[in-house]
């Protein structure tokens, strides 16, 4: 072999360490470190912990279903256990179309379910976040509409008065993005945690 063209794929190998190391550990280690320095919460998942107890993350949907919870978005999970006997969970939308039968259909049987667990609205359209999923089929949040339509609801299975509600909704409302992107946004897992009488 040359001996100038075998120094080139030395110095070509050396070059190719040394920027492994740089962007794949340094950088890597620097930015982790930083990251649980200046955000401790975000960095770890954003878990809501009460006593020790992990409840979820603020940013991670769960399918509510009780009558004494708050309902959020229709959630596409997908629990899969591992070898271990762990559960790990996947989330993702079900890309059916709008102009699918099937997704008209389930639209019907969701809007019907949920009018008929709030007859206190009588007439009062559904708020359309409670019928259909988000994109990532995750969203852990809902439109203030969709909390306070479950406002009667709640009253009537929690004991708590509708005006107790409303201030617990108002605690978990997250304003808008630099306060003029987006909408008003409700955390549906803290609502439930505070109706629970776990988070304060």
């Amino acid at each position: 072999m040359n001996t100038s063209l075998k120094g080139t794929g030395l110095r070509a190998l050396g070059l190719l360490a040394i920027m492994m190391i740089i962007c794949g550990v340094l950088y890597t280690g620097v930015m982790t470190g930083l990251t649980r320095l200046l955000f401790p919460e975000q960095s770890t998942g954003s878990i809501i912990t009460v006593d020790g107890v992990a409840y979820g993350s603020a940013f991670m949907g769960q399918p509510f279903t009780a009558t004494n919870h708050l309902w959020g978005r229709p959630e596409a999970w997908t629990a899969i256990q591992g070898d271990d006997g762990t559960l790990r969970l996947y989330g993702a939308p079900t890309n059916l179309s709008p102009g699918d039968d099937a997704y008209g259909a389930e639209i019907k049987e969701r809007v019907a379910r949920i009018a008929a667990a709030h007859p206190d609205q009588g007439n009062n359209p559904v708020p359309v976040d409670l019928v259909t999923g988000s994109g990532s089929g995750l969203d852990p949040e809902i439109s203030v509409a969709a909390a306070r339509y479950q406002v009667g609801r709640l009253s009537q299975t929690t004991g708590k008065s509708a005006a107790e509600i409303n201030q617990i909704i108002d605690e978990c409302t997250r304003g808008k993005f630099l306060g003029i992107f987006g909408e008003k946004t409700v955390n549906v897992l803290k609502v439930n945690l505070m109706l629970d009488g776990i988070l304060k």
